[in-house]
Formats: C-alpha cells, sequence, structure tokens
C-alpha cells in the first residue's frame, strides 16, 4: 500500500551552509552520506530522525558552487516539518538567536506555521503539528528532545493543472482531500503528511539549480506495491522510469501532469543496511557501479565539517575554488589549474596520488566554451584571445593574492600544478607576472603568448611533462627552451601517451617533487590552511 511521504530531495550550492543548517540550527540528524547514484562525483545527504525513518528525511544533492535554479510551477516550492504545536515560540526564539529571518507565526489550516529559508533561500515550514509523531526522534542534537523537529509535515506543489495534479496524487499514491484555502487544495496521507496543490496558473516555470527541491518521494510499503504502481503509471502519460535500485529503497520515478518530478521509494532495506544506528551519517558510501573508486571520490566531492567542528571558512574570491585536506596534512599546498571542460576538482585525484599528505586548492576557470570552463578563450585550437590571456592572468594573480592573505598561505611554498590550458596560463604568468609562481608542473603546455615580455626566472623551479603522441607536443620543446633562457631551471619528461593525464604522470611528478622539496618538507604545525572552529551549531 501506498502511503505518505519518503522524502524530499532539494539541491544546494554550499555544503557547509547546508549541514549548519539542518544538522545545527534544525538539529536534525545527518543519518547518510552517499556519492550520488546518478552521478557519483556528486554528494548526496540525507538528513531525518535518529533512524533514518522513511517520512522523516529530506535529502540534497550538492551542486557545490552550482548555478542556481528558480522556484515555479512544475516543482516543489516549500517543504514543510513537524513539530510541536507548543514549539513555535521555542523555535522563533531559536531563528532570532541565530540571526535567521523568519514569518510567522500564522495559521494554515489551523496549525501554527513559522516561515524560514535556508541558505539556499528555499522554503522551509515548521508546522505545528499535533498528530504526527516520530518513533525515533533525535535527541543527540542541542535541541531539547520535546522541541525537536519530528518528520516531513509536507509539500507544496506549484502546477497549472491543479485539477490533474490532484487526480494523480489521489489515484496513485493515496492522497484524499482534505481543506481548500484559496487557490491551495490540502490533500491528506494516511501516513498524516500533507501536499498542498497549488495553482500556479501564471506564475514563471521553474528551472532546475541549486536552490530548488529536485523531487518528493512517497512511500511504497515494498516491491510489490511498487511494481502495482509502476504498472498503472504505464497506462497513463506519465512515462515512468525503470525502476532503480537505490542501496537503500528501491524506487521509481515519474511526472505528475503539472511537471512536478515525484518518486515512490519503499521503506527498505532502509538506512542501517550498512551503517549500525549509532554510526548512521559518519561515513561515505559509493554506489556498486561508480566508475570512480571511493578513494578518489573522497577527494573529489566536497568536505564538510559537522556543527562546531574546525572547518576551513571559505573567502568569497575572483575564482571558485575548492579545497581538499588529507586527514594527516604536511604542510604543503598545491594550487591546481584544470585543463579545457574540466573544473576544480578534476586533478584533485591525480595530486593526491603523487602527493597524498598535500592539502589541494583546486580552482575553476572563468572563461568558457560550449558551457564548459577554461581559463582563456582560444580562436582556434591552436591560436588564443591575447587580451583574454592578460586579463585572466591579472585576475589569477589577483586571487592568488587574495587566497595568501584569506587563508594564511606562503608564496613561496605553494606548488602550481597546470594541465593543458591551465597549464598554458601558468606558463603565461612566469612572464605576466614575475614572482607570483616559484614551483610548477606544466602537464601538455604550450607557449600561447604571440609577445612575450623580458621575465627573469632566477630561482623558478618547473617540470613540464608532455605526451609523446599529443598534436600538442611538438609545441613543448620551444616551452622548455624559452624557460631556461629566462632563467628557470626545468625538468622535463615525455610519456608514452597522448594529450590525456594517466598514472604515467604519478610516478615522475613524485620523482621531482623529492628532489625538488623534499630537502625542506614543512613542518606539521605550520600547516597553511587552518581549520577554525565554527560556532554556528552553538548559539
Amino acid at each position: 500500500m501506498v502511503s505518505g511521504i519518503h522524502h524530499v530531495t532539494a539541491i544546494t550550492r554550499k555544503v557547509q551552509a547546508n549541514v549548519d543548517f539542518y544538522a545545527g540550527f534544525l538539529g536534525m540528524r545527518l543519518v547518510k552520506q552517499t556519492a550520488g547514484y546518478e552521478d557519483a562525483t556528486q554528494l548526496h545527504l540525507f538528513y531525518g530522525d535518529s533512524a533514518g525513518t522513511p517520512g522523516s528525511l529530506v535529502s540534497f544533492l550538492v551542486w557545490e558552487d552550482g548555478a542556481p535554479g528558480r522556484a515555479g510551477y512544475g516543482q516543489i516550492s516549500e517543504i514543510s516539518l513537524a513539530i510541536d504545536p507548543a514549539s513555535i515560540g521555542y523555535w522563533l526564539t531559536r531563528a532570532m538567536s541565530f540571526g535567521l529571518r523568519s514569518e510567522g507565526p500564522a495559521d494554515e489550516f489551523g496549525e501554527p506555521v513559522l516561515r524560514l529559508k535556508d541558505p539556499d533561500n528555499i522554503i522551509l515550514k515548521l508546522a505545528g503539528a499535533k498528530d504526527l509523531t516520530s518513533p525515533t526522534v533525535w535527541d543527540g542534537a542541542s535541541i531539547p528532545v520535546e522541541h525537536a523537529v519530528k518528520r516531513v509535515r509536507g509539500a507544496t506543489m506549484l502546477t497549472e493543472k491543479p485539477a490533474e495534479s490532484r487526480s494523480f496524487l489521489e489515484r496513485h499514491f493515496g492522497y484524499r482531500f482534505q481543506a481548500n484555502r484559496g487557490t491551495i487544495d490540502r490533500l491528506v496521507s494516511q501516513s498524516g503528511d500533507v501536499i498542498d496543490v497549488r495553482d500556479a496558473r501564471g506564475f514563471w516555470s521553474g528551472a532546475p539549480g541549486t536552490g530548488t527541491v529536485d523531487h518528493v518521494a512517497f512511500r511504497a510499503a515494498d516491491e510489490e506495491a511498487l511494481r502495482s504502481v509502476s504498472k498503472a503509471l504505464e497506462k497513463t502519460d506519465a512515462s515512468p522510469t525503470n525502476m532503480h535500485d537505490r542501496k537503500y529503497f528501491r524506487s521509481l520515478y515519474a511526472r505528475e501532469p503539472g511537471g512536478t518530478l515525484v518518486e515512490l521509494a519503499t521503506d527498505k532495506p532502509g538506512m542501517t543496511v550498512d551503517e549500525e544506528h549509532a554510526a548512521l551519517g559518519t561515513k561515505l558510501f559509493a554506489p556498486p557501479e561508480a566508475i570512480t573508486n571511493l578513494n578518489d571520490l573522497k577527494v573529489i566531492l566536497p568536505q564538510f565539517s559537522m556543527p562546531g567542528q574546525p572547518r576551513i571558512n571559505y573567502r568569497e574570491l575572483p575564482f571558485v575554488h575548492r579545497f581538499y585536506t588529507p586527514p594527516n596534512p604536511d604542510g604543503s599546498v598545491f594550487v591546481l589549474l584544470h585543463g579545457s571542460g574540466g573544473n576544480e576538482t578534476t586533478l584533485m585525484p591525480l595530486l593526491n596520488k603523487a602527493a597524498p599528505r598535500a592539502t589541494l586548492m583546486g580552482v575553476r576557470g572563468r572563461a568558457t566554451e560550449e558551457g564548459f570552463p577554461r581559463w582563456y578563450k582560444r580562436i582556434t585550437p591552436f591560436s588564443f584571445d591575447q587580451n583574454d590571456i592578460r586579463t585572466e592572468a591579472e585576475a589569477f594573480a589577483a586571487f592568488i593574492e587574495g587566497a595568501v592573505k584569506s587563508y594564511g598561505l606562503d608564496p613561496k611554498k605553494i606548488v602550481y600544478v597546470g594541465y593543458s590550458n591551465g597549464a598554458n596560463l601558468l606558463n603565461s604568468l612566469l612572464y605576466l607576472h614575475p614572482n607570483l609562481v616559484h614551483k610548477a608542473v606544466l602537464l601538455r603546455s604550450m607557449p600561447v603568448l604571440s609577445d612575450y615580455p623580458h621575465a627573469d626566472l632566477k630561482g623558478t623551479d618547473l617540470l613540464v611533462i608532455s605526451g609523446k603522441t599529443d598534436a600538442y607536443g611538438k609545441y613543448a620543446s620551444e616551452l622548455e627552451e624559452r624557460l631556461k633562457s629566462s632563467g628557470a631551471t626545468v625538468d622535463s619528461d615525455v610519456i608514452p601517451g597522448g594529450h590525456d593525464l594517466g598514472d604515467a604522470d604519478v610516478p615522475i611528478i613524485q620523482k621531482w617533487l623529492l628532489q625538488r622539496m623534499g630537502e625542506d618538507p614543512a613542518p606539521l604545525e605550520q600547516q597553511a590552511v587552518k581549520p577554525t572552529s565554527e560556532p554556528f551549531g552553538q548559539p
């Protein structure tokens, strides 16, 4: 039998702010962290009650520094969480103590409701629902158990086809009409949670992205119920997808007539299938079919700290950037510049293999080509926009100056690593901004400036690795000679392959690092990036 909401899934732009809000301010339990099942390079977090009970779950796909979406029809616009009606005053006071703006309390369908916005501006309602309880309220946060969030109260669906959307939910997902308030029909499930179907004719359409709700998932008691609904949907225009094994539940997806994505998920196996109750949410899991191994995913996925624990406080700087801090950092910092179509995490697994104890700072280029990041515009595969190279080199130099001040970096101990057009920006920086780069690894690099200014590169240590069959490889010797003639110390090597990166680069980089840095390792107490304590979870 289908009954009620299983979970609601939204998209967040900043994982740390998300954890601080849902685990810190709201006091929900982080019950699971996985790599995404559709995209393993995407972190997926689940919050809920103590056991991660279906019906208590709110989950987030982490699109770190991703593009914002827009809430509109064809989407869920609000998420509602159930609290005790007598707790409204507590939450109003707590919101003020955290510096959060709230609206209300207001009466909605006979319930006191306090409206808030999470860090992504998703509307969140705390609804006083006296009849909704959780079998395992989480008491591990700083919130008194009597005031704790109990479970999901409901969600608001924006639709241009309110009658059809309502009929769809009633026919396939066990909801029934309860009441109407103006443009909103309230539907209630056997579990007691609600879907508010709001007539959104005249609104703008929704657009996917950060700060939006991806889907609402309803509950199926078992796989037999899942198959039954699937067969029923096949007879409609809902176009259900195939069933998916999400490890913690089996599910299928469909679009309701108004365009909102809905899921149907089984109650079992549940969140404790791979973690004991006491350890829920403490370990990262990867889908079994993930093409990226778990160790690499730990480097790629954004790191976060639980409320009250030390963390890196990111600064607003001209370039999107991401840190990876290893468990036992040695104080060295590598700044990574990706190639065309990559991003701030692309080089992290490779450099983590070459320097496992280094702190990595991946940076994202600001230019784009066909929607993918680059470091400067190109005109043809072998000719480049000279003004753009100079402009972006100047902006990157300013970014490094800001990062040095913001994160306490020692500029002379930074090792820069660039691949393809990221490496080309680096070799241009050597001439456009002398004394910025002191050590660098240039992977599949070529000269791109049409006019090189004079630069004294004495004291600059460089490693150039080219590919034997790389179409750009013929330019590597020209680059090396230019760098040497400017006074740089240049080591070079050639791998058997082409332009792609691979494990063949790792031992070459390791050997060079040992030669150039092994004699003067940075002591542990001089870590360049020092996490600081954050009081968010302690109002």
